[in-house]
């Protein structure tokens, strides 16, 4: 059995929700602020994500290299990233380590310092994160996949452009830092060895007095699904093909999830033994989902010579096709094996059970624990796969490509 997961919810806003794992020596925390790329100016491409970088160059008592030294001293495994919805920042240390590292971290999200003279570097640093994704094609693929499929902005990619990138200033990082850091929507989520009641102490101590700042809504508009092509100077074609599922929170997500899992991962999965070991077609294929708050989608992306890329197309899609005809019992029990396995595996990791309860109570707003997960995993049958499946069949395909050629997009493709 797994240990029951707490929640206290500030008068400010603040969500802490924590998992205990008391069989660890570590404890890890994900906070989500909800200051995403959605929130950027349509002009101001990768303002979140400067402002993030930022906002580790100093911060309350520290400089920046105070701040690396002193959760280095404390043994702190660190990362930051921004997705379309949140700023996030994580980090995993010893148990008895965990107040000092939250506690560096309030000042890290409360009173940065914003330096302008270190500016001009994260900047630079940034232009070479845009620099090694051009050099990446792959990458280059599933980042314009996903701005096709998503209503605009909520494809929009974290690491921005370099217009935008370049002219950004000082006084736009810190106005959108005034606007967007604040505790109301924001996620704490604790995993690990701790103690519940000092932890909900220790939290109110640094986050109790964090004022509410107005909520916005975001503006949407419908994405351009029409294929569309890139071209690349290479002897290799990348092919990205997107379509709708639905997002984490509806009742039928486990149900989809389950028919990508089929789809794709492990050798034994259709796409891999389909397009790429029985034909040869290409050197890499795989499906992933991926789910936000309002929409969810299924993202296949391949990687070919040129010459046979029109055929690694034709043949994807024709797998996608089938896939609606439904799932067999064996493809769901290897199905079902990996699952566990990565379950399992969660047991061991306070840093990735921080992160999973994190996204549960944003998606659900409550955490599901590792033994009703794998209740759900256990419900899964071929029949209501194939139900849903014969109600949701993969169609209205986004299809980006990127290689040295325009490919043909099959006549009754969506």
């Amino acid at each position: 059995m797994t240990e029951p997961i707490h929640a206290e919810t500030f008068a400010n806003g603040l969500v802490l929700v924590a998992e205990p794992m008391p069989w660890l020596e570590s404890a890890a925390f994900t906070l989500l602020l909800p200051a995403g790329c959605v929130w950027e100016p349509a002009d101001r491409g990768g303002l979140s994500s400067f402002t993030c970088a930022m906002t580790l160059r100093g911060a309350g008592s520290r400089d920046s290299r105070q701040i690396v030294q002193d959760l280095d001293n404390l043994g702190v495994e660190r990362s930051e990233s921004v997705t379309d919805a949140h700023a996030g920042y994580g980090g995993g240390t010893l148990a008895a380590n965990l107040p000092q590292t939250l506690a560096i971290y309030a000042d890290i999200v409360r009173s940065p310092h914003l330096p302008s003279e270190q500016l001009e570097a994260e900047r630079q640093a940034m232009l070479q994160e845009l620099r090694a994704v051009e050099d990446e094609p792959a990458e280059k693929l599933s980042i314009e996949l996903r701005r096709r499929h998503y209503p605009k902005p909520w494809g929009r990619p974290s690491q921005g452009c370099r217009e935008a990138i370049e002219r950004t200033t000082l006084g736009e990082i810190r106005a959108h830092f005034s606007r967007r850091y604040r505790p109301n929507r924001a996620i704490l989520a604790v995993a690990g060895r701790f103690d519940w009641g000092s932890l909900k102490d220790l939290v109110g101590e640094l986050f109790g007095d964090w004022r509410p700042l107005k909520e916005t809504a975001v503006a949407v508009s419908p994405a351009d699904r029409r294929p569309i092509h890139f071209p690349y100077d290479s002897n290799q074609t990348h092919i990205g093909i997107a379509y709708p599922s639905v997002p984490y929170r509806h009742p039928d997500y486990f149900q989809a999830w389950g028919s990508v899992g089929v789809l794709s991962g492990g050798m034994s999965a259709r796409l891999f033994t389909e397009v790429r070991e029985r034909r040869g077609l290409c050197y890499s294929v795989h499906a992933t989902y991926h789910t936000l708050l309002d929409y969810g989608g299924v993202f296949c992306c391949a990687g070919t010579s040129a010459e046979r890329a029109q055929e690694t197309l034709d043949v994807t899609l024709g797998e996608l096709a089938r896939l609606a005809l439904g799932v067999e019992e064996d493809e769901l029990a290897r199905l079902k094996a990996r699952i566990k396995s990565a379950l399992i595996m969660q047991q061991e990791s306070s840093a990735a059970r921080s992160g999973s309860i994190a996204r549960d109570w944003y998606h659900l707003g409550r955490a599901r624990t590792l033994d009703e997960l794998g209740q759900l995993v256990d419900g899964l049958t071929c029949q209501s796969i194939n139900a849903y499946l014969a109600e949701h069949p993969p169609g209205e395909f986004a299809i980006v490509t990127l290689g040295p050629r325009e490919l043909e997009v099959p006549v009754g493709v969506p």
